[in-house]
């Protein structure tokens, strides 16, 4: 596939972007530097582009097989909504434009549903520096649950997502927050990378949110 990967620099798009090159896939890899540092292959275009500027979203992706976001904030530095939501809006309008269908794109954990039924962040231990990212997550999710003409899929990951080994393992679930045996919920940014890529080749999720841990 021909893939436009946005964020392709950051923590979890720079092992997005290895994946999809491990796969074989054609990478154009937009960033706000331009470069992504020590990552170099046959197969990898890299490029500036703003995910929140629609005709930047539309040009990028022209000519492409699908778009991946692995675009957000890096937290206490930027304005959240500004940008997850724009980006969100951007992408939508974007892909109508360039007559690309299928979307994939990062969220967050905070809107998944834990057992009783509330919602992660509306825990009162939920922490205090993530609640606006967590906001503004769920309401590019509502945004995007009201699109009907994209395929769209909303991967969310576990409640903790960090630095770790590629085992090539993950579970995945709807809109409930998966933990393990002893009620932790996390998973590496390298097996998030893998649930991403496996998620834009099977074609499958459509117009629905999953989310991803062990």
């Amino acid at each position: 596939m021909k893939i436009v990967l946005f964020g392709a620099s950051g923590n979890i798009g720079r092992p997005t972007t290895e994946e999809l090159l491990r796969r074989r896939h054609t990478v154009t890899a937009v960033t706000r530097a331009g470069h992504v540092d020590g990552l170099e292959h046959k197969a990898l275009t890299v490029t500036t582009g703003d995910v929140t500027d629609a005709a930047a979203v539309a040009g990028l992706a022209a000519s492409h097989d699908a778009v991946l976001s692995a675009v957000g904030p890096r937290i206490g530095q930027e304005n959240d909504r500004a940008t997850i939501v724009g980006a969100a809006r951007a992408l939508i309008d974007g892909l109508r434009r360039a007559g690309v269908t299928r979307l994939v794109t990062i969220g967050g954990a905070g809107s998944l549903r834990t057992p009783t039924g509330t919602r992660v962040m509306d825990d009162p231990d939920f922490p205090a520096l993530w609640k606006a990212n967590a906001e503004a997550q769920s309401e590019a999710l509502d945004l995007y649950r009201g699109v009907h003409d994209l395929d769209w899929t909303y991967v969310s990951p576990a409640a903790v997502i960090s630095a770790g080994e590629r085992t090539g393992s993950y579970r995945s679930a709807g809109d409930t927050l998966l933990t393990d045996d002893d009620g932790n919920s996390r998973i590496s940014y390298a097996d998030y990378a893998i649930a991403l890529a496996d998620t834009i080749e099977s074609g499958t999720a459509i117009r629905r949110r999953i989310t991803v841990a062990y």
